[in-house]
């Protein structure tokens, strides 16, 4: 099973792939194989943000039905991160893109929804069957999805467990980019490659802050905003990269960021 999760790290870029035959089915140890990865991610200050991708016609297909027929339970704890590592790592403070390569089935989409950023290849379909399967997408299909799409549409999916296509999903905004496949992960790495760009103080202050202020008001969100008691957001404001982005604008030069 060592391969069944890879990663390779290129220019602050941690990308992991899934690469379980036949479907990239995740059961509990897949889980804690990529929990790792982001918990990787998330724990070392020289990698910016990750994209997570599968191999062959699968994205995910989510949980592993085998495994469950074989005991493992369907109210197991995946993982500290929750299905997929990811699902419910909300401590998690930079970037995941998610490039879907192709089908992304139950708790393959919650995995691909937990991701900030989504790339899809003009191929991909998204589903949430789970309710043909005598279940409910509780990986976050149920709660993030009608937060990412009209609330009739979600419905639709969650409940006859239909398929999106890639070019649907990106009519309803759900994704941020539609590529033909073999150009998927360069659009991946190109996205990613922007973001290194960016300073990491603002990007792990808007997780947080997005976490924070995300069931609020306007109103209420800026009062949290103004109270201090988002950390990242008042590491930022005090922090040296807060003075070098406007000095390196004013020296016409690209700022160097120290991530302090």
């Amino acid at each position: 099973m060592a391969d069944v999760v890879r990663t390779e790290v290129n220019n602050g870029v941690l990308t992991i792939t899934l690469d379980r035959p036949k479907a990239n089915a995740i059961d509990v140890a897949t889980s804690q194989r990529l929990y790792a990865a982001f918990r990787r991610l998330q724990d070392d200050a020289a990698l910016r943000v990750a994209i997570i991708t599968g191999i062959g016609r699968f994205f995910s297909a989510g949980w592993d039905l085998n495994a469950a027929n074989e005991g493992e339970a369907i109210d197991v704890v995946h993982s500290p991160g929750g299905f997929a590592g990811l699902t419910e790592f909300f401590a998690l403070d930079k970037p995941v893109i998610a490039a879907v390569n192709g089908l992304a089935m139950g708790g393959g989409f919650e995995l691909a929804l937990a991701a900030d950023l989504m790339v899809a290849a003009d191929t991909a379909e998204f589903a949430l069957p789970e309710v043909r399967l005598g279940m409910l997408a509780d990986s976050g299909g149920v709660l993030r999805l009608p937060r990412r799409l009209p609330r009739a549409i979600a419905n639709e999916m969650l409940m006859t467990g239909r398929r999106m296509g890639a070019t649907e999903a990106a009519q309803w905004g759900l994704v941020n980019r539609v590529v033909p496949l073999p150009e998927l992960m360069a659009a991946a790495q190109a996205l990613a490659a922007q973001i290194v760009a960016a300073a990491p103080l603002p990007l792990a202050a808007l997780k947080q802050v997005l976490r924070a202020t995300e069931a609020e008001p306007v109103e209420g969100a800026f009062q949290t905003l103004r109270a201090g008691v988002v950390p990242a957001y008042a590491a930022m404001l005090r922090s040296e990269d807060a003075k070098e982005g406007p000095l390196a604008f004013a020296q016409k030069r690209p700022p160097v960021w120290q991530g302090q």
